[in-house]
């Protein structure tokens, strides 16, 4: 972690993305503006293979792993053949393969390599139909274009795009009445949570089922699938049990299963993390045996570019703690009193940023020094989106109506804006919404919902929309 470039730089990819590639002095981010901006793309574009392509659109800015622009519509040749997918920006042709994208499913989508320089890769390596073109001749052929003269910290979101069929609609609608919009889709993205949940009861108990979603939730965005794997294969009964509510005896099974119990004890770190490991394998080393055969692996974790504080070894001593308690976490959150809401999720904080005397609460890594102030083991925008994600649809889904009434509900804390929340804000609200409509989580839940059930799977560049469709009847009545 300490050595990942990534994580200094903010970048996917090293060196090509953070810094200039020799004979070229600007970074992969200045052509992704360019590709963005159709005021800089090239008026006139042609493939490798001598095709003129017109870009319909040239897809939504990825800030996450993976392609560097998804969902964009091409137009190939005389005949202006659809391409739809995503689209990959280098520097030189030959990164591709450098970059090992041939070999990475994340790519298997992309529909276009857009490179600065000219030059064709293998097509075998590409996905199948996938185009190449470079942007190199087109620029050089428009005497106003300067590369310094980008303002890359424009892009994406200020950058002023062609406003979206839904955002012209709801322009004509008065903040109360997209408010309102937001909100209802934010409940029934809740109400689908609780009705999930409450069908798992069938089949596991609530304790289980809310061990599971807590677990799925500590992962975020990038360890989801491991840690619900972790959840499903080291079941909550199991883990007291072999545990006997022992916080450090579970951290140190959760650990093992997960397979990020370090099996080495560098000299450089220091005597206090070298006890605290060999502890660990103290416990872990009588289940071994027992759980090797269904343990994870590090390469199972995605750990490159993560901030220290959000690493799966932190989190699982959280999980630890949280699942050993004397007092069961489950009973706790029947007990809650939810006629105050602002109360309630004050009392749901205090779970998730438990008081407890342990390694990590003074540790980013266990090759980092020992911090002065107490670190906790879940920042506070992740306690608001576990409230909202977990505990209260949970209650829904044990029986509580009044935690999914609309006024409990628009009371619930503000998470963390995400990529589908902005995305979603810019293209529904057009580029110059006020970001205050959606300041509460259950307006930031109506966001995330739209997005799955329209954005996520409209593939016609919104004329097809049934959400468009929606609105424009809305508007009417």
């Amino acid at each position: 972690m300490e050595n990942d470039p990534s994580a200094i730089t903010g970048v996917r990819e090293f060196p090509a993305r953070g810094f200039p590639v020799r004979g070229f002095p600007y970074t992969e981010r200045h052509l992704q503006c360019v590709w963005f901006d159709a005021a800089l793309r090239p008026g006139t574009l042609k493939t490798e293979q001598g095709d003129t392509l017109i870009v319909e659109h040239p897809g939504q800015w990825n800030l996450e792993d993976g392609p560097d622009f998804l969902d964009a519509v091409l137009r190939i040749g005389t005949d202006r053949r659809r391409l739809a997918g995503d689209v990959e920006i280098h520097v030189h042709p030959s990164d591709w393969q450098r970059h090992g994208h041939a070999r990475n499913p994340a790519y298997a989508h992309v529909i276009a390599h857009v490179t600065y320089f000219s030059g064709a890769v293998a097509a075998a390596t590409l996905p199948n139909g996938a185009i190449q073109v470079s942007l190199k001749d087109g620029l050089a052929a428009n005497p106003l274009f300067s590369f310094e003269s980008l303002d890359l910290t424009a892009y994406p979101y200020t950058v002023r795009e062609p406003i979206t069929p839904c955002a012209r609609v709801l322009k004509t609608w008065s903040p109360d009445h997209v408010a309102d919009l937001l909100e209802s889709a934010g409940e029934e993205r809740l109400q689908g949570k609780a009705a999930r949940m409450a069908g798992a009861f069938a089949s596991k108990a609530p304790d289980q089922i809310l061990y599971e979603e807590i677990m799925t939730a500590l992962g975020y965005k990038n360890n989801r699938a491991p840690f619900r794997y972790l959840a499903e294969q080291l079941p909550l009964e199991t883990l007291r049990k072999a545990s006997g509510r022992n916080t450090l005896k579970a951290y140190a099974l959760l650990m093992g299963v997960a397979g990020l119990l370090p099996t080495q004890t560098p000299s450089r770190w220091d005597a206090e993390t070298r006890v605290f490991v060999r502890q660990l394998w103290d416990h872990w080393w009588k289940y071994q045996a027992t759980w090797s055969v269904r343990a994870l692996h590090r390469k199972n974790w995605k750990l490159s570019g993560l901030r220290p504080q959000n690493h799966p070894q932190r989190r699982l001593m959280l999980a630890a703690i949280l699942f050993t308690r004397a007092d069961d976490l489950t009973r706790s959150l029947r007990a809650l009193n939810t006629t105050s809401a602002d109360e309630c999720f004050r009392q749901m904080a205090t779970f998730l940023q438990p008081e407890a005397d342990t390694y990590w609460q003074s540790r980013l890594t266990f090759a980092g020094k020992r911090q002065a102030a107490m670190i906790a083991l879940m920042g506070t925008h992740r306690v608001a989106a576990s409230v909202s994600n977990v505990f209260v649809p949970f209650l829904a889904a044990l029986g509580n109506r009044q935690v999914m009434s609309p006024a409990f509900l628009r009371r619930l804390p503000p998470e963390e804006n995400n990529q589908i929340v902005r995305q979603t804000a810019h293209n529904l609200l057009g580029p110059d919404h006020n970001p205050d409509l959606y300041r509460s989580s259950l307006r930031q839940q109506g966001l995330i919902q739209i997005f799955h059930d329209f954005c996520l799977t409209d593939r016609s560049r919104c004329e097809n929309c049934a959400l468009l469709k929606a609105l424009a009847e809305a508007r009417k009545a």
